[in-house]
């Protein structure tokens, strides 16, 4: 079935310039102030004749959630993605944070990768049904939201506990990774996340005999504890488990690995207790696949006195935990936490919901044969995230969601590794690539 064309209120349909937009948009959180960004988009898709719903807690942090009309072939679909972004001071930047340039085929700035990229496929393949005059087989659901990046309480939590009749009848989703985080050989690799850790934030408070500094070597202290403990966190590993995704995924790249890699990656399938071979794949490679075998953790605030001259007799510390998929408890976590860094005063900041198992069903063969007819070349690999994104809030709404917005970008290329960072980019091709993708696969999902 086709719909009336619409073009006199669309400017264009390249995810580029879109992208370029949003990332002038600072919404940094904290504070959030995402709102501006929010209503850019909102304004792209009313133009475009599609239905929008503006949501939340907070005016200057709204939720949007647009939904395109289909012709009734198949269910909803939810495209989900996040606005906000992580602050950049503390970064040597080559190139201004919030200007979107577009240099040497690259779209530089924060949210390139972590998130605005992403949207900007989105919104690409939404424009393109209605400048084509073409209804997509079901509803397409867009869903905007600000505060993923800490914890989403006025974003995606909002959503899924006050308005979760936006998304009835979706059973399938997609939102952000999907770019290329493992290198196989010198194969494209297309990671398609089916499962996430979640998050265990920790504070560990240190204890010990304070007072003057000019005085050495008192034992016990809280110093000399924190030095045991960061050197422990830093050299030391919680035990591996093979999890139902990562024993995907270690199929996947020993079928698709020369010796002797492929023999070290059915190796650890049968043994999680085997050296992830740090040997034969590259830093980055082997640091991923490391963390997405065992539970991890990492200091990364410590909190103390501010006076020179003064042993503190109290130090916190802030651990980011992350827990492997499956039946862990926070307090299996916390044991296999102790024998690491041994016992101290544990006080739980955040704990993640869960995901449910992986799915490997038609939506997920859908996802690999739209990647395999747009790059024959390429290798769609299904992923264990490290982290958490705001799929684990949809996901407790029985909806199936994977990490699936593909960039083509050279083999070994590792973009991925940007956010967060300085430099965050992204390819102008592989956006565009990304996009036709997501375009591809509206088209055919039933």
């Amino acid at each position: 079935m086709t719909a009336e064309p619409l073009t006199s209120e669309i400017t264009t349909t390249d995810p580029v310039p879109m992208l370029q937009d949003m990332i002038r948009f600072a919404s940094v959180n904290p504070p959030g102030g995402e709102g501006p960004c929010v209503r850019y988009v909102e304004d792209i898709l009313r133009s475009a004749g599609v239905e929008c719903v503006l949501t939340g807690v907070d005016p200057e942090r709204p939720n949007l959630v647009a939904r395109l009309r289909g012709r009734g072939a198949a269910p909803p679909l939810l495209m989900h993605a996040h606005v906000d972004v992580v602050p950049v001071e503390g970064q040597d930047w080559s190139h201004p944070p919030f200007d979107g340039e577009l240099r040497d085929g690259h779209v530089w700035g924060r949210g390139a990768i972590d998130m605005k990229g992403g949207l900007a496929m989105m919104l690409s393949a939404i424009l393109r049904f209605r400048t084509e005059g073409i209804e997509p087989p079901g509803d397409v659901v867009l869903a905007v939201s600000p505060d993923e990046e800490a914890g989403s309480a006025v974003g995606a939590a909002h959503l899924v506990a006050e308005r979760a009749e936006l998304f009835a009848g979706v059973r399938h989703a997609i939102g952000e990774d999907g770019g290329a985080v493992f290198t196989c050989g010198d194969r494209r690799t297309y990671p398609i996340v089916v499962a996430e850790k979640r998050a265990c934030w920790q504070r560990v408070t240190l204890r010990g005999p304070g007072g003057h500094a000019s005085r050495q070597g008192r034992s016990g202290t809280a110093m000399g504890r924190l030095a045991t403990l960061l050197t422990a966190v830093h050299d030391r590993r919680m035990p591996a488990h093979i999890t139902p995704a990562v024993d995907l995924l270690l199929a996947e790249l020993a079928a698709n690995s020369d010796e002797p890699l492929a023999g070290r990656f059915r190796a650890l399938r049968e043994d999680p207790a085997a050296t992830v071979p740090f040997d034969l794949l590259s830093e980055p490679d082997a640091v991923f696949l490391d963390s997405i075998l065992r539970n991890t953790v990492n200091a990364t605030i410590v909190r103390t006195s501010d006076k020179i001259n003064v042993l503190p007799s109290t130090i916190t510390v802030d651990l980011d935990g992350r827990i492997l998929p499956g039946d862990w408890t926070v307090a299996d976590y916390q044991d296999e936490l102790r024998g690491l860094i041994g016992d101290h005063e544990f006080e739980v900041l955040v704990e993640g919901e869960r995901m449910p198992a992986p799915q490997l069903g038609s939506f997920y063969e859908l996802l690999t044969d739209v990647l395999r007819e747009a790059d024959p070349a390429g290798l769609p690999l299904p992923m264990l995230m490290t982290a958490s994104t705001d799929a684990r809030l949809f996901a407790s709404l029985g909806i199936a969601c994977y990490g699936w917005l593909p960039l083509r970008v050279p083999p070994g290329a590792r973009y991925q590794d940007t956010m967060h960072a300085a430099d965050e980019r992204v390819p102008v091709d592989a956006l565009r690539f990304g996009a036709d993708c997501v375009h591809r696969m509206v088209e055919r999902y039933r």
